[in-house]
């Protein structure tokens, strides 16, 4: 049962991580990496066909060479979360607790974002 569970998301994060690619308000490695790691635990033959894929396991890839993440997905990423969490703040929650718990995990998931190093783009010799 576990095992399908983590298909079921890895599945869901990969469609997510598809359309991350033509939306530029959905950020697409997080969502790839997601993917590839509920795959690697529930099936490693979607793990392979996933970092092996021609154009989507370059991200997963890229990551795991360098643990890095490119500079516009940290911008997606890190305005798409306090966008999110001031919303709930100022709008959804009324107890000051969740306010404050919902600020902790906003500084927090930033701080962990920040933490990875910021890929740089390469271009190709002319």
């Amino acid at each position: 049962m576990k095992k399908y569970l983590y298909i079921l998301v890895g599945s869901i994060s990969l469609a997510l991580g598809i359309l991350g690619i033509f939306l530029p308000v959905l950020p697409t490695t997080p969502f790839l990496l997601l993917a590839a790691t509920c795959y690697v635990r529930s099936s490693y033959r979607l793990y392979r066909w996933l970092v092996s894929h021609r154009y989507l396991g370059t991200y997963i890839r890229g990551f795991l060479k360098d643990r890095a993440i490119p500079l516009k997905a940290k911008v997606i990423s890190i305005s798409l979360l306090w966008l999110t969490a001031l919303y709930c703040i100022f709008i959804v929650f009324a107890a000051c607790w969740t306010k404050i718990l919902m600020g902790v995990v906003a500084v927090s998931v930033t701080a962990y974002i920040f933490s990875f190093k910021t890929r740089k783009l390469t271009c190709p010799r002319t």
